[in-house]
Order: C-alpha cells, then sequence, then structure tokens
C-alpha cells in the first residue's frame, strides 16, 4: 500500500553550523612565533598569533577569537593577544565576510566554511590539545562563538562569551565548559536579556557555566577576560 505522504529530508549538518573539522596529526613544520596572515583569502584573512617557546612535539592550547560587529581581526586581537604570548597558547583570529557572522545575518555559510578550512590548516602545522580548544568572542563574535561552540562541542572544549546578544543552535554536541561575561551598564545589548538569560538557560540545560558581571558599557573588561584565560588554562574538574 503506497503512501502520498513526504518525509522532510534531514536538515543539513553544515547549515546547522557543523564542522567538519577533525583532530590530527600535523604533516608541516611549524609556523615560527609571530603574528602571521595566513594566505588563506584574498580578503578579510584569517590571523595566527603564535608564542614564543611553543613545543611543536606537545599539544598546543588555542583559541579562535571571533571579532564583533563592524570588526575585524586587527581590532579584537588585543583581547587576548598578550595573554597567548605570554601564557604559550595559540591564538587564531578568523575574519567574517561580511561587516558581521553569516550566523547573525542569515545562518550558517560561508563563515562556517570558512573556518572549517582555517582550522584544517592550522592543525597541519601543530599539534592542537583537544582539552585546550576554545571558541572565544565579544558581542556579535561573543554570539557567534556561543552558538557554533555549542554546536561543536564535540570540538571545542570551551566557550568564552563576551556581551553576546544572542544564542542560535539548532545541534547540540559534547559538553563544552562556558564562561560567559557582561556589563551591567551595557545598553547596547541590556543584561538582563542575554548574560542572565544565557547563563541561566545554559545552566538548565546541563552545562557548566561560569558567570561574571562587572560594572561597565558594552565592551569587555581587561580584569574580566584575565579570569576567562584562567578558566580556559586551569585543569579540568574530574567527573567521574
Amino acid at each position: 500500500m503506497s503512501s502520498t505522504a513526504t518525509e522532510t529530508p534531514p536538515l543539513d549538518p553544515h547549515l546547522a553550523g557543523r564542522l567538519g573539522f577533525l583532530h590530527r596529526l600535523p604533516t608541516a613544520e611549524p609556523i615560527p612565533p609571530g603574528r602571521h596572515e595566513l594566505g588563506l583569502f584574498t580578503e578579510r584573512d584569517a590571523v595566527l598569533v603564535v608564542p614564543e617557546g611553543i613545543d611543536a612535539r606537545k599539544p598546543v592550547p588555542i583559541v579562535v577569537l571571533f571579532h564583533g560587529g563592524g570588526g575585524s581581526a586587527e581590532k579584537i586581537l588585543p583581547m587576548l593577544q598578550g595573554h597567548a604570548e605570554a601564557r604559550g597558547f595559540l591564538l587564531l583570529a578568523p575574519q567574517s565576510m561580511h561587516p558581521t557572522w553569516d550566523l547573525v545575518i542569515a545562518g550558517n555559510g560561508p563563515d562556517r566554511a570558512r573556518l572549517d578550512l582555517t582550522l584544517a590548516v592550522v592543525a597541519r602545522h601543530f599539534l592542537l590539545d583537544p582539552s585546550r580548544f576554545a571558541f572565544a568572542g565579544h558581542s556579535d563574535g561573543g554570539s557567534y562563538a556561543m552558538s557554533i561552540g555549542i554546536t561543536n562541542g564535540d570540538i571545542v572544549s570551551h566557550v568564552i562569551v563576551s556581551s553576546a546578544g544572542f544564542m542560535s543552535v539548532q545541534a547540540q554536541a559534547g559538553s563544552p565548559r562556558i564562561f560567559i561575561s557582561h556589563g551591567t551598564q551595557d545598553e547596547q545589548i541590556p543584561i538582563d536579556r542575554s548574560g542572565r538569560t544565557h547563563s541561566r538557560v545554559l545552566r538548565e540545560a546541563g552545562y557548566d557555566v561560569t558567570y561574571v558581571e562587572y560594572d561597565g558599557p558594552h565592551a569587555y573588561n581587561p580584569g574580566v577576560v584575565r579570569q576567562a584565560v584562567d578558566f580556559f588554562l586551569q585543569a579540568r574538574p574530574d567527573l567521574s
């Protein structure tokens, strides 16, 4: 007996924000210390900061840092570059194709594909530490880091969110630890509908969430950023 009912095709995981990245052994020489454009895109290329003293034979922590709306790698790198250089982790700053991330405009698309390619290239040169692999960002970049980080929580171990406006998650994987911070005087993205709501919803969903409020506007706070770096680099609690 035939049926005229049609089945809804499954959602393309890429459209849901899923990355194809897989951890792998490096196949190329390490990139030397310094700040490098990776040469992957003719416009708005990704930038990688490699600190001195990286041991290419050991797993290397990495933070992927997403800029805010209308921003760039140049504008967002000061948030974490000094910490990366002082504490020995890779800092990767991708750039959106348009003034902000595709997820903010219309959904996952070219920025997700560019991120996948960028991560694969960095992994050719360094053995990335899966237990110290963070997505981080401020404002629109915080929204992007939180959304794509939770979607790919089997890849990233930590999500660091500063003054994010929204969270868009169509698929969940893994259980990354999450650090959310927000200024109580933020007039651009009021804290009640953002930081406080996001932290509550994620805790209710079972995530390990550290939430920090500070007396400030819509800008990251250097002292809180230092707390976030400590959170990223500290040993993961034993959950057994």
